[in-house]
């Protein structure tokens, strides 16, 4: 018999250890995690603490805009999309042709033609309101056509109340380009 209590006393020693090493893991685990987790928020507070505050758009009229300037944001109204043919073939079978619209859009001080393109035709239709946002001035034959390339956006919005001014169009002005000799 002495030898069955022994062999349960070693057992129970054995099994004290086990319980003993389980219990150093568990409260192990639980640490690393509390400290990950400490880790992790103070990681995220020195990103968010490193992000500049977003910018509140500054919103332009169309009579404001220049030749060669960017970084426009305006809301406008399309009044016509009048879809330009692509001219020349395309290069492979598997590349699509461009589609570009010309668009007149305007607000209550002027108008002038915007250049869609690809999926901004669908967006451009005759009667909607949109915010153009980072567009640019592109020259064309002289003339100033409203953009919107591959860094900025075009989104739907509700419609204007403005009544929009046709008879200030800013793509009949023609620029010319002049070297000035300095002597």
């Amino acid at each position: 018999m002495k030898k069955s209590k022994s062999l349960t006393s070693c057992q129970d020693r054995e099994g004290s250890k086990l319980k003993k090493r389980e219990k150093q893991s568990i409260i192990a685990l639980s640490l690393l995690r509390l400290g990950l987790g400490f880790l992790m928020a103070s990681s995220n507070a020195q990103q968010n603490a490193a992000k500049p505050a977003l910018r509140k758009p500054v919103f332009v009229k169309v009579d404001q805009l220049k030749p060669g300037t960017n970084g426009h944001t305006l809301i406008v109204k399309v009044l016509n999309a009048n879809a330009v043919l692509q001219k020349g073939k395309s290069v492979s079978q598997h590349l699509r042709q461009t589609r570009i619209s010309e668009c007149l859009v305007g607000d209550e001080t002027a108008s002038i033609l915007f250049a869609a393109r690809n999926d901004q035709v669908d967006l451009m239709e005759p009667g909607a309101t949109v915010i153009l946002r980072n567009a640019k001035i592109d020259m064309f034959k002289g003339s100033m056509r409203l953009a919107v390339d591959k860094w900025g956006r075009i989104e739907l919005t509700e419609p204007a109340s403005f009544v929009v001014k046709e008879d200030n169009n800013l793509s009949l002005i023609e620029y010319e380009l002049v070297n000035v000799a300095e002597d």
